[in-house]
């Protein structure tokens, strides 16, 4: 070929183009391109191509193609240098054949190429360096007939230069070379399929298949093609050009309009065989996903012909794009034979009409790409609501038994292009004919399942959001549009159609009008009657979407007209609905500021004679049952009225009637519990709008005026509350089992008699948040899991608790209850366990309600206060309440005990027996339950309170409630199950008694002889029949009476405990010993040992008996035990005694051996030797008086001298030293 098509065969060049040849090369001309494009239906067009490039915009202003290309004298095309100016006249054949042979190369390209990766980058490098030569020759093309063809009128062959006579002949040839050139492409649909397949290769970067650029190539030859008539046409200026060589050859005329229509029509019908195709891929619900181009080329070829034919339309007056479209898709929806210029098109299609539903609706979202190929929102290419109205008239034409899937899919498309062009009136009458008469219908597509049915409204902000949403529609290429499929049945699709059509502003708003009459006319009082619930649902919604975008008083109206043509006596069902829509147009006079008092009104009449039915008695379970349908969606409805409302002050007290009075009663338990949340979400929201109203308003907005009027209606909506609501909580405090919610709605009208205080009933006046609070708060009577849930809304509410403590006449008293009331919650924290002691859902709830509770009770000021003066903080964790408990107990002690001032004293004594209040009381629950947590926590509570207490507790003012402690819980008829309880608490008691008794002005005699009693009651009880070192050691008395280091409390109550001993236990019946005398001694050693006393009268108490038992009793265990305590007194008198032997104990053992003279001489003597041997001074002391006492025996006896005795005497003497030969010395003298 280089030698066929030398430069010697070209027209004279310059003699330096070899020298220029670089300079001749132009820049790349727009092409398709989508190697760089992402797939984005909103994206900008490829920058390569012909709109973003410029190209298109220069074709449609008939500017020059490429006004920065060619303008050497030469260009190179093909390989060879070309004149610019004369070329294609000159070689007009030549030219187009070198493209062909560069068409055939990539073609053999295309038949030659492997899946060999190693020639890949080398074919797709030669491939495109045949595409753009080809390419480059259709540029050079087009900016040579722009720019250097002149069309002659007429021609004078005898003058004309030949190079003129060739330029008259080049419209003509170039006609038939463009002929040719789309015989050589040919028509898309033909394509092989191995090219065709090019259109779905994905990116894989820089490298392409020679058959992605031949495909593409094609698409460029196609739209040059038109673009070469198009410019062809303008420069002959309405001359027709016709193919002289090609009419004499086959006598059929061609011309350059024939030829223009015969390709663009050919595109359009190979476009839509191929969307054809896409089609039948796609699943209605990706409709408005998927589109119908096959890559962003064939995107912007659509693009390219819409602006290219509506240019023409205007300019030539040609068909507009449209018309084109409607003349190719009529016949394929209408089922007859397509025109002759669209052959060619597949005759068998999936669902043509659904087919024509979506290409029409994606090429006319391409309508909205400008010239530059850039989305623009405000513009769009011509609209085609002609045939789009055709289409729906097929869609809803009740013979073609049109499906719901296809219907939705039909309808989401409508709305698509209603979006994009102005709604029409006519489409939307031609929707509203369909659904009115399918109003009654489901809407469902089976296969999507629950999705497929569209958004259910089960509240009335649900079905008024959904009304917005009709109303709002999602931007077009948004997914939510493009996802309406899954989430919106056909008909809401129609009413986010029939919205747009509304919105419209257009002059006196007569189609508004005619459609609101259209929609008006439908219904009948016949038709109301006959509609189901799914019926009734969409004429809710219908017409809450024109009451959105018409006159909404108008439209309210006449929806509660045509409501009330409902029967009296329709099913409960259906009155829910109705409610429903009611309460949504409420919401919706709400959004406008306009007052809902008619509208409440007639809804709370309804509401009240439905009420009155469920109380009824007569009525029976299955209908009161079905009744709670329609008066719990009531109850959820006005909740979401209330809680939308900014300000309350548009009559929404008329919702809370009458009704209420009928209702609560008639409740059962979960019935309630939904009440009661109801209550506490208007109580809420009223005070939340009270208190914004406050203090967005001046000081003087209370005035007469606006800011009053504002009060006003508050006020009413609290007397409404107050009214219908509070008599029957306060039924419900004392019950046993009280609803979850009681406690949240009471602290509900508590705050609010806070904040109006005004507007509570007048039995709970002059002070109405202390009346309430009595109620549910401080009443010993209420249930704790009532109070502790009651409590801690109102004690973090830190404004009600500083106006409590600024009031001095309740601040005190306020909180004192308050701490008594959180006393009694922790001492009858088990009363919500289950029998068997494991944890409840009741209990559980309550024992995090309790820590909430314990919380705020020691953030109170009077409790802090308390910590604070001794120094106490709580824990700044999680506080349990029993340690609570004790932390406050402790604080009161503390405070108490640095008071000096006698009527300080008396005042915390007063203000100490209001925090506990009657504690005998509050306990009882768990005396009498089989709870034994319960007792150990009520034993333990009450031993915490006497042993830190004693002091206060043996006042005058309190001494009566400290005797009936221990005559309820010490001293008992009977001992049943708190033996646990008391033994792990009874230390407490002993110690707290102990130092009663020591300390009381009046009764002390008597406290001590009650502690006497208890000591002796439970060393008896607690002691074991034989000795047990484990039982013993663990004895609660001997707990109660040992301590690490000696204080004088502690030997007080060790001195009692000893003397109790001695006088109940260890007192011998002639010569027989006490009952359990081993353990009543081991006892009594544990007890000498535990504690390092040294105080000799402390220590002789129990000597008499002890020596008394080792002298009678000689069963080993006992006497070990008592010689081992006998030592023990013995050395501590010992020790103590520094100054000489011990007088205590020298009395003692005087009145032993006084006692015991004449009787058990000689056992006394070998007593005294045990003694002897441990303290000899003590018995050195005694010397005289035992001779005296051996005189007297022998004297009593008459028989003289006793031989034996004074054996065993002279045998102690021996052990007492110096004084003890000097008397055996005088004893021999005798």
């Amino acid at each position: 070929m280089s030698d066929d098509f030398s430069q010697s065969l070209t027209p004279p060049v310059s003699p330096f183009a070899a020298d220029s040849f670089c300079d001749m090369t132009p820049a790349h001309p727009p092409c398709f391109c989508c190697s760089e494009t992402k797939e984005d239906p909103t994206g900008a067009l490829s920058p390569q191509g012909y709109a973003a490039g410029g190209s298109l915009k220069r074709l449609l202003l008939r500017l020059d193609p490429a006004p920065a290309e060619y303008e050497t004298d030469t260009v190179e095309i093909f390989g060879f240098p070309w004149v610019t100016e004369t070329a294609l006249v000159e070689s007009t054949k030549l030219l187009f054949g070198l493209f062909r042979q560069k068409v055939y190369r990539l073609e053999s390209l295309v038949q030659s190429s492997s899946h060999d990766f190693g020639q890949a980058g080398n074919l797709h490098y030669e491939a495109e360096d045949l595409r753009q030569q080809c390419v480059s020759f259709l540029q050079y093309v087009k900016v040579f007939l722009h720019r250097f063809f002149e069309p002659t009128c007429s021609l004078d062959t005898s003058d004309s230069h030949p190079y003129e006579e060739l330029e008259a002949q080049l419209p003509s040839a170039l006609l038939e070379e463009v002929f040719g050139i789309t015989l050589l492409v040919g028509r898309l649909k033909d394509l092989p399929a191995n090219v065709q397949s090019a259109f779905t290769i994905a990116n894989p970067g820089k490298i392409f298949p020679p058959s992605w650029h031949l495909l593409h190539l094609h698409l460029d030859v196609h739209w040059s093609v038109l673009e070469i008539l198009h410019i062809l046409s303008h420069k002959m200026q309405g001359q027709v050009v016709y193919a002289h060589q090609f009419v004499n050859l086959t006598g059929e005329n061609l011309t350059d309009s024939s030829l223009f229509e015969e390709h663009l029509c050919s595109l359009l019908c190979d476009f839509t065989a191929l969307a054809m195709g896409k089609y039948s891929k796609v699943r209605p619900t990706e409709a408005l996903s998927s589109h119908h181009y096959l890559c962003s080329c064939t995107k912007e070829l659509w693009v390219l012909l819409m602006h290219l034919l509506e240019y023409r339309n205007k300019v030539l007056h040609t068909q507009s794009f449209w018309s084109y479209m409607n003349s190719l898709l009529r016949p394929l929806v209408s089922g007859k034979p397509a025109a002759e210029q669209f052959s060619g098109l597949p005759t068998h299609c999936k669902d043509p009409l659904g087919f024509t539903w979506w290409l029409l609706t994606h090429v006319a979202m391409l309508g909205q790409y400008s010239r530059s190929g850039t989305l623009q929102h405000e513009k769009h290419l011509g609209e085609n609501w002609t045939f789009v109205e055709e289409l729906l008239k097929l869609s809803c034409n009740p013979k073609g038994g049109v499906a719901e899937e296809q219907v939705r899919m039909h309808v989401h498309c409508c709305l698509s292009v209603c979006l994009l062009w102005d709604p029409s009136t006519s489409a939307v009458s031609t929707l509203w004919d369909y659904y009115s008469r399918n109003l009654s219908a489901s809407f469902t597509v089976p296969w999507l399942g629950v999705s497929g049915m569209g958004t259910l409204c089960k509240t009335p902000l649900a079905l008024f959001e959904q009304a917005r949403s009709c109303c709002s529609p999602a931007p077009l290429h948004s997914p939510g549009h493009t996802q309406l499929y899954r989430s919106a049945n056909s008909f809401h699709l129609f009413l986010r159609v029939l919205a747009l059509c509304l919105a419209q502003d257009r002059a006196g708003g007569a189609p508004q009008r005619q459609i609101k009459g259209r929609i008006y006319s439908k219904f009948s009082s016949k038709k109301m009657q006959e509609l189901p619930e799914a019926g009734l649902m969409n004429f809710l919604l219908l017409f809450l979407v024109v009451a959105r975008q018409m006159e909404l008083e108008d439209v309210a109206s006449r929806a509660c007209e045509l409501l009330g043509y409902l029967p009296s006596n329709c099913p409960p069902g259906h009155r829910t609905l109705v409610w429903r829509g009611q309460l949504a147009l409420l919401l919706l006079f709400q959004e406008r500021g306009l007052d809902v008092g008619a509208q409440a009104g007639w809804l709370a009449s309804s509401f009240n004679e439905t009420a009155k039915e469920f109380y009824d008695k007569t009525t029976d379970a299955s209908r009161r049952l079905a009744l709670w349908g329609p008066l719990g969606s009531y109850l959820e409805g006005v909740a979401e009225v209330f809680e939308t409302s900014s300000s309350l002050n548009l009559s929404e007290e008329k919702l809370l009637n009458e009704g209420f009075d009928w209702l609560l009663p008639a409740c059962r338990l979960s019935e309630l519990n939904s009440a009661l949340g109801f209550l506490q979400i208007v109580l809420s929201q009223l005070r939340r709008v009270h208190q914004r109203s406050v203090q967005s308003a001046p000081a003087s907005a209370w005035a007469p005026g606006n800011g009053s009027v504002v009060k006003e209606r508050h006020l009413a909506v609290a007397a409404a509350l107050w009214a219908h609501f509070f008599s029957f909580l306060r039924s419900l405090r004392l019950s046993q089992t009280p609803p979850a919610q009681l406690a949240d709605a009471a602290a509900g009208f508590t705050l609010l008699a806070f904040d109006l205080p005004g507007s509570a009933p007048q039995d709970l006046q002059p002070n109405p948040v202390q009346s309430i609070m009595q109620c549910f708060g401080w009443d010993d009577m209420v249930q704790p899991v009532l109070v502790t849930r009651y409590l801690p809304h109102l004690l973090q509410n830190s404004e009600l608790v500083s106006s409590l403590s600024r009031d001095s006449v309740v601040s005190g008293s306020a909180q004192s209850l308050s701490v008594r009331a959180w006393f009694r919650c922790v001492l009858q924290q088990h009363l919500h366990k289950n029998p068997d002691g494991s944890d409840s859902r009741t209990g559980r709830a309550a024992e995090e309600q309790l820590l909430e509770l314990t919380r705020l009770v020691l953030r109170l000021p009077e409790v802090e206060g308390l910590l604070q003066r001794v120094g106490l903080q709580p824990p700044a964790s999680r506080t349990e309440p029993i340690a609570a408990l004790e932390i406050f107990v402790k604080a009161v002690e503390g405070v108490y005990s640095g008071l000096q001032v006698l009527s300080e004293r008396s005042a915390m004594v007063t203000r100490a027996l209001d925090y506990i209040g009657d504690i005998m009381k509050h306990i009882k629950p768990a005396l009498v339950s089989k709870s034994q947590e319960g007792l150990q926590l009520a034993y333990w509570a009450v031993g915490c309170i006497v042993k830190h207490w004693s002091p206060l507790l043996a006042t005058s003012k309190a001494q009566q409630l400290l005797f009936r402690i221990v005559d309820g819980l010490l001293l008992p008829h009977n001992l049943t199950q708190q033996d646990k309880a008391l033994r792990d608490s009874l230390p407490l008691y002993l110690q707290g008694l102990s130092v009663a008794s020591c300390v009381s002005q009046s009764q002390g005699a008597y406290l001590k002889q009650q502690l006497r009693s208890v000591i002796r009651r439970y060393l008896d009880h607690f002691l074991p029949a034989s000795p047990s070192m484990g039982v013993i050691s663990n004895h609660p008395v001997l707990l109660g009476a040992c301590e690490a280091n000696p204080t004088p409390r502690g030997a007080a109550l060790r001195k009692t405990i000893l003397e109790v001993l001695c006088t109940s236990f260890l007192q011998f019946k002639g010569h027989a010993p006490p009952p359990r005398l081993a353990a009543v001694l081991m006892f009594l050693l544990e007890l000498l040992r535990r504690n390092s006393d040294s105080d000799p009268a402390l220590l002789t108490v129990p000597l008499p008996s002890l020596l008394r038992c080792v002298m009678l009793v000689n069963e080993p265990q006992v006497r070990k035990t008592s010689t081992d305590a006998l030592q023990l007194v013995v050395e501590r008198c010992a020790a103590a005694s520094t100054e000489g032997p011990s007088d205590q104990m020298i009395t003692v053992l005087g009145s032993f051996v006084g006692e015991n003279e004449g009787i058990y001489d000689r056992q006394v003597y070998s007593v005294l030797e045990t003694v002897a041997v441990l303290d000899p001074s003590v018995v050195q002391a005694l010397i005289p008086n035992l001779s005296i006492s051996l005189r007297n025996t022998e004297h009593k006896r008459g028989l003289g001298r006793n031989i034996a005795l004074r054996t065993a005497y002279r045998k102690l003497l021996c052990l007492l030293g110096e004084s003890g030969q000097a008397e055996i010395t005088s004893l021999e003298a005798e």
